[in-house]
């Protein structure tokens, strides 16, 4: 009987000693538990907000993260990067670099929550996760979550449609009427939204939703309207005849400024005067220029539920090579599987044609390989890829309770006379709705640190030693990519935008130094100028290279061999 209560008493003890705490069951689900900085994901931030969030992640991890301004906006907000590395393993500034920004066009928000989730998630989890650990020793990111802060304050705290506005606020004579901004959108009936405009007309080709009143929809073909549809909200301020046309900020589009196949306006809508006149454009670019260790890039848009990559016209086909697609094409197949619903496209042929682009800049000026992520997707609503106009509707009754419609409303209009204003909310459409954002948000991340561990991680993987005698030893050296992404992309090796890997011996008198062409058949090429220092045009994904010294040394002698990449960052290894 004794013997009986022991081994109860046993069982008992032993599954309290391994039973999972609730701290533990939800650092489980990948989710860090008991976060020093608390935020909530589920919702949206102004410019200042997003910089208290990342203020207060530098402060609670000063050996991961250290904020800094790259530059200012055109009204002159701080232009914020948090940069994200274990900062006490290596030199930060000589590890493989990943750059993500969003909000390049203001209303296209989400991006901004997203890049500071990034930042959030790797600081928080660095002690608890052996990926994040390993990824943050090795590699560094720059995160700057909003490159269009004064635009996007404006579009959060003004009101606007959910399209307005787009650009910054630069003003801008859009009507060329030579004043600049005067007849922008307006909250005629005061409650706080820019919505629609509709006027009764028996000959109008607009009608009431018959399923939800709260929207229109365009009558069939052979169905006689009750609506003309006015647009948004707004009077002719300049007694032009127009409405709405010089708004506020404009129309130029900063994602079609950067100095890549740049167009000007007359082909490229939006170019503005010329490469990088845009200020906000500017600082990215000169950040950019300033590191050249940035191997990885993401630019978070929205919307769509896409995977973008080059290039954005036609005639840049040639700047993607075969070998550099194949590098996109494995790390963009792959995210279509870490976020269900998105689609990996390439920009000219599945979209439409661009000029000027960030990510088009990022590859084609810098040999960055890069992606655009256009956010949310009408397959979250439901989880199935094809949706209609009817499931949007009922999305909105079923699951945002109509929080982003406006019950229409009589109003007098000045020119118009007696119309209605309702229609949609500015929140409507575009953006993730709050309960989805930390999904989307989460799902895009781990597409952009896949991405991030894919950039070059190089090794020395052997060093062999023969003895040709007379005090002479041959030095021989396996240098080994573990990473998808090579150390130069094709574009970057033809137009020699970044310097070639080095491959040096030190600690012995060299005197000659070869690239091992094949080691079985013993075909090499010697480098005659300065032959401790090898010159490597590229270590490839997945691949490795070999280089050979004659060094004046004996066996046993101590010496080092270093590489240094200017994306692949640093490694060494001393004779064992």
């Amino acid at each position: 009987m004794k013997f009986q209560l022991y081994i109860i008493l046993f069982l008992l003890l032993g599954t309290a000693l391994h039973a999972q705490t609730p701290d533990q069951f939800f650092k489980a689900s990948g989710t860090p538990a008991n976060p020093k900085v608390d935020v909530s994901w589920n919702r949206y931030n102004t410019a200042e907000g997003l910089a208290e969030i990342a203020k207060k992640i530098a402060a609670a991890y000063p050996e991961l993260a250290k904020l800094s301004s790259i530059g200012k906006s055109y009204q002159g907000r701080d232009l914020w990067c948090l940069t994200i590395t274990d900062f006490n393993s290596g030199d930060p500034d000589r590890k493989p670099g990943f750059y993500i920004d969003g909000n390049i066009h203001s209303n296209e928000i989400q991006g901004a929550e997203i890049a500071m989730y990034t930042a959030w998630y790797l600081t928080e989890s660095f002690d608890e996760n052996a990926f994040i650990k390993d990824l943050l020793t090795k590699r560094i990111f720059y995160i700057v979550p909003t490159i269009n802060p004064d635009a996007r304050n404006d579009y959060m705290q003004g009101a606007n449609t959910a399209h307005s506005p787009r650009s910054g606020m630069i003003p801008i004579d859009d009507d060329r009427d030579g004043e600049y901004d005067e007849d922008g959108y307006e909250d005629l009936n005061g409650d706080g939204h820019v919505s629609q405009m509709r006027r009764k007309n028996p000959y109008g080709r607009w009608i009431d939703d018959p399923r939800n009143p709260g929207r229109m929809i365009r009558a069939e073909n052979d169905e006689r309207g009750t609506y003309e549809n006015l647009g948004y909200e707004g009077i002719d301020n300049d007694g032009d005849g127009q409405v709405n046309e010089d708004r506020v900020g404009g129309y130029y589009d900063p994602n079609r400024n950067w100095g890549w196949n740049w167009q000007p306006e007359y082909i490229q809508s939006g170019s503005h005067q010329y490469p990088f006149s845009i200020p906000e454009d500017r600082a990215v670019a000169d950040f950019i220029m300033a590191h050249p260790n940035i191997a990885g890039a993401q630019s978070y848009h929205n919307s769509g539920g896409m995977i973008l990559r080059g290039p954005g016209s036609e005639e840049d086909e040639r700047v993607y090579s075969r070998g550099d697609i194949q590098v996109y094409d494995a790390i963009g197949n792959l995210g279509e599987k870490i976020i269900p619903g998105y689609r990996y496209l390439v920009i000219y042929k599945d979209l439409y044609s661009t000029y000027g682009g960030e990510i088009e800049w990022f590859h084609g000026g810098r040999g960055i390989f890069s992606f655009t992520n256009e956010l949310y997707t009408s397959y979250l609503m439901y989880n199935k890829t094809e949706t209609d106009a009817q499931d949007r509707v009922d999305f909105s009754k079923r699951l945002l309770f109509e929080d982003d419609v406006i019950a229409w409303e009589p109003y007098d209009h000045p020119v118009f006379g007696p119309i209605e204003i309702g229609g949609t909310k500015k929140n409507s459409g575009r953006a993730d709705p709050g309960f989805l954002l930390e999904t989307d948000a989460h799902r895009n991340m781990a597409f952009t640190l896949y991405h991030a561990a894919q950039m070059p991680d190089l090794v020395i993987e052997e060093i062999e030693e023969k003895d040709l005698g007379g005090g002479y030893l041959q030095v021989t050296a396996v240098v080994g990519n573990l990473a998808i992404i090579p150390t130069h992309s094709d574009h970057d090796i033809k137009n020699k935008i970044t310097r070639p890997d080095f491959i040096k011996l030190e600690g012995a008198p060299v005197v000659s130094g070869l690239r091992v062409l094949d080691r079985l058949m013993n075909r090499t090429e010697e480098q005659e100028s300065n032959p401790a220092q090898i010159s490597v045009p590229n270590i490839s994904g997945m691949d490795a290279v070999t280089v050979r010294w004659i060094v004046k040394a004996r066996p046993g002698a101590d010496y080092t061999i270093t590489v240094d990449s200017m994306k692949g960052g640093v490694v060494s290894r001393s004779k064992e």
